[in-house]
């Protein structure tokens, strides 16, 4: 059943040959051709190595990718990656700097990520090829406008949704069954310093919490019946950093009672993310709460009872049945990747994997 009793959010630690590849193609060193010889080998390597440590929904490891978000964001029809002066902040540090533009109306024609989910699909054999994308309320809310060519927001709104929608249907025509949609605008939710932020750009967060919400649910309100669609709520992950703090609390209603998303990945590794409390609000049977508890960001195991009794803590709110456990974010959301070894990256998977067999099995 997807989501998997011990499932992972998809995106993995880049080999050293991967990463100097990246570079001498940079460089002009190496042609395209070349560096997808070296994806190519190392996808399969690390989709062996997914299977080997106990995952059942393997990704590519997001191994193609620079950002998690803006290379995907970046080939849409109608959107530009490019160089910017300044990158993201996130606590006491600042990211490359990069980002995404529009340059035309938003739509989907075509996306080599197409491609790459049928590779991963060829090569996954008898697991789940998972594949991850950014969210629509990443375009929505992390894009540079244009007001020339959208000087009317809802018609971008309704083009983004239009996109997505596109976008769904063509990696299921691709084979896909198991999407996930990564999102960290709803952590702008979480807290006063987030609310203040929204409030700088001239919104109002108790709106825009309405219009994230409409994002998601239009977006998927045509999937195919057997498509499952998850989410992945997170605060930030760059280089083992963050850039946003605060529970789920001022939006839990909206999240847990108001998204038709099939299940939810949800950061609960520290303090930063809140209790359980507002897990209350799930209201559906089949909607299943995937706890991050074990970190990303660091290699050092925790403690087994612990785990396990924040687990009964949970299931005081949702039914153990609907509970499953991963990572709290992936390892790798930019091509940098968190500051823990490969080796530790495998024990944590093969961690959450043991736990998991432990309370469900």
């Amino acid at each position: 059943m997807i989501p998997f009793h011990h499932d992972h959010v998809g995106s993995l630690l880049r080999p050293a040959n991967l990463t100097e590849a990246r570079e001498q193609y940079k460089s002009g060193a190496i042609t395209l051709e070349q560096l997808s010889k070296v994806e190519n080998e190392e996808i399969i390597r690390v989709i062996d190595k997914q299977k080997q440590n106990g995952v059942l929904g393997v990704t590519d490891g997001e191994f193609r990718r620079s950002w998690w978000h803006f290379d995907f964001l970046g080939g849409l029809d109608g959107v530009e990656y490019y160089e910017k002066d300044t990158g993201l902040n996130f606590h006491k540090m600042e990211t490359r700097k990069e980002g995404i533009r529009v340059t035309g109306n938003i739509d989907f024609s075509s996306h080599p990520f197409i491609a790459h989910f049928q590779f991963l699909n060829e090569h996954a054999g008898e697991a789940v090829a998972k594949q991850t994308i950014p969210s629509p309320n990443m375009l929505v809310y992390r894009v540079d406008q244009n007001e020339e060519i959208y000087p009317d927001r809802e018609a971008f709104l309704q083009d983004t949704i239009a996109a997505y929608q596109k976008a769904i249907q063509a990696f299921y025509d691709a084979g896909c069954r198991y999407l996930q949609l990564d999102d960290t605008a709803w952590a702008d939710l979480f807290s006063e310093e987030g609310h203040d932020k929204l409030r700088a750009k001239g919104l109002d967060p108790a709106e825009e919490m309405k219009i994230m919400q409409r994002m998601i649910n239009e977006s998927i309100a045509n999937k195919p019946e057997d498509l499952v669609i998850t989410m992945h709520i997170c605060r930030g992950n760059y280089k083992s950093n963050f850039f946003a703090s605060g529970g789920y609390d001022y939006a839990s209603e909206t999240i847990f009672g108001g998204l038709n998303v099939d299940g939810l990945f949800l950061e609960f590794d520290d303090e930063r993310s809140g209790g359980f409390e507002p897990l209350k609000y799930v209201n559906r049977p089949g909607l299943k709460i995937v706890l991050g508890l074990i970190t990303s960001k660091s290699g050092e195991l925790e403690d087994k009872e612990k785990i396990k009794a924040r687990i009964a803590e949970a299931a005081a709110y949702v039914p153990l049945e609907q509970l499953c456990l991963s990572p709290q974010c992936g390892f790798s959301s930019t091509e940098e990747g968190n500051i823990l070894s490969e080796e530790e990256q495998w024990a944590k998977l093969r961690f959450v994997k043991e736990i998991a067999d432990e309370i469900w099995t």
